[in-house]
C-alpha cells in the first residue's frame, strides 16, 4: 500500500533523479495535481520527455504502473477541491460514533505526528538563520485564511528584530511593498489549498528581484514551492468543514522561538524597550 501525497514523494525523492525525471516532476508540480492526469503520452509530452521516463519516475514513487499513480492523483485531487459542504457531508457519513471532542484532538495528534516526522532539521535551521539576519528585511505574507497565522507571526518578528514588514497580499497595494525588496531579503510566505493566485505572483516577482522565499503550505504543497527550497508541508485535514491551522500555528512557533534565541540580546533590549513604552502609556492594567 503506497502512503503519502505524490508532491511529498517528489520533494523526498528529487535529489535522486535523472535530470529528466527532475524535469518531469517540475512539469508535474506546475498545476499539481491535475498536470498528471492526461495520457502517459501526453504527461511525457508535456514535460518534454520520453514516455519510459514517465514509468521510470512512477516506478521510484513506488507505483506499480502509470494507472495506480494517476488513481492516487484523482484522490488527491478531490480531497484538495472539496469544499466546506462536500467534505461536511464527508466526514457526517465517515465519522466514528466518538465525542468530537476526542474525533478532532486524534486528527489533530496524527497531522503534528506525521508533519514533524517530514520536517528536515537542516531547512529548518537554515530557514530560521535568515530570518535572524538583521541585514536582511523580512517581509511576511499570507492568504485569504492564512492572513490570521500571518498577522500573528508578523506582531512577534516585530518585537524579536527590527525591519519586518507585513504585506497584504488580498490588496491591489501589494505590488507596492516589492518595491523596497532586496536581493537577499526574506519573504515568508503562508500559503494553503485553493492557493492565490495573487500570492504565486507575488512569489515569482520576489524570486526574481533575489529574495529568499520560506513556505508554510499544506500537505498538498502550494505551486509557490517552485521558487525556494525552505518548504514546510503542515497537515491539516480534520473531521470539520474547514482546514485546521494547528500544525502550521505550532510550526510557526517553534520559528519564532528559534529565531528569538539565535539573537537573543537584540531581541531582550526590544523586549525591555517596548515595554518601558507600555508603561509610560498605560497601555495594560497594573494590578499592583
Amino acid at each position: 500500500m503506497v502512503s503519502g501525497t505524490i508532491a511529498a514523494r517528489l520533494q523526498t525523492k528529487f535529489e535522486t533523479l535523472t535530470r529528466a525525471e527532475r524535469q518531469l516532476a517540475d512539469a508535474i508540480m506546475e498545476n499539481y495535481p491535475v498536470s498528471g492526469l492526461g495520457s502517459i503520452t501526453s504527461v511525457a509530452e508535456k514535460a518534454e520527455v520520453s514516455t519510459p521516463t514517465v514509468a521510470r519516475l512512477v516506478q521510484k514513487l513506488n507505483f506499480k504502473g502509470f494507472p495506480e499513480f494517476q488513481k492516487q492523483l484523482r484522490k488527491e485531487l478531490e480531497a484538495k477541491i472539496s469544499g466546506p459542504i462536500a467534505k461536511h457531508d464527508k466526514w457526517a457519513g465517515d465519522a466514528p460514533d466518538t465525542h468530537i471532542l476526542n474525533q478532532f484532538t486524534d486528527a489533530v495528534m496524527q497531522n503534528i505526528k506525521k508533519s514533524l516526522s517530514q520536517i528536515d532539521p537542516v531547512v529548518f535551521d537554515a530557514a530560521c538563520k535568515l530570518l535572524a539576519d538583521e541585514e536582511r528585511s523580512v517581509y511576511v505574507v499570507g492568504g485569504r485564511i492564512t492572513r490570521a497565522l500571518a498577522d500573528y507571526f508578523f506582531l512577534h518578528m516585530q518585537v524579536i528584530r527590527p525591519n519586518v514588514t507585513h504585506i497584504q497580499s488580498i490588496s491591489n497595494a501589494w505590488p507596492h511593498y516589492l518595491l523596497n525588496v532586496k536581493k537577499g531579503d526574506v519573504i515568508i510566505i503562508f500559503d494553503v489549498r485553493r492557493y492565490e493566485n495573487s500570492t504565486l505572483k507575488l512569489a515569482e516577482m520576489a524570486a526574481a528581484k533575489g529574495a529568499e522565499i520560506i513556505l508554510l503550505t499544506d500537505q498538498w504543497i502550494s505551486p509557490i514551492s517552485k521558487f525556494t527550497d525552505l518548504v514546510f508541508g503542515s497537515r491539516i485535514v480534520v473531521p470539520s468543514a474547514w482546514d485546521s491551522s494547528v500544525t502550521s500555528l505550532l510550526l510557526l512557533e517553534t520559528i519564532l522561538a528559534e529565531v528569538q534565541g539565535l539573537i537573543w540580546p537584540q531581541t531582550r533590549r526590544r523586549m525591555q524597550e517596548l515595554e518601558d513604552m507600555f508603561d509610560e502609556t498605560k497601555f495594560f492594567r497594573k494590578f499592583t
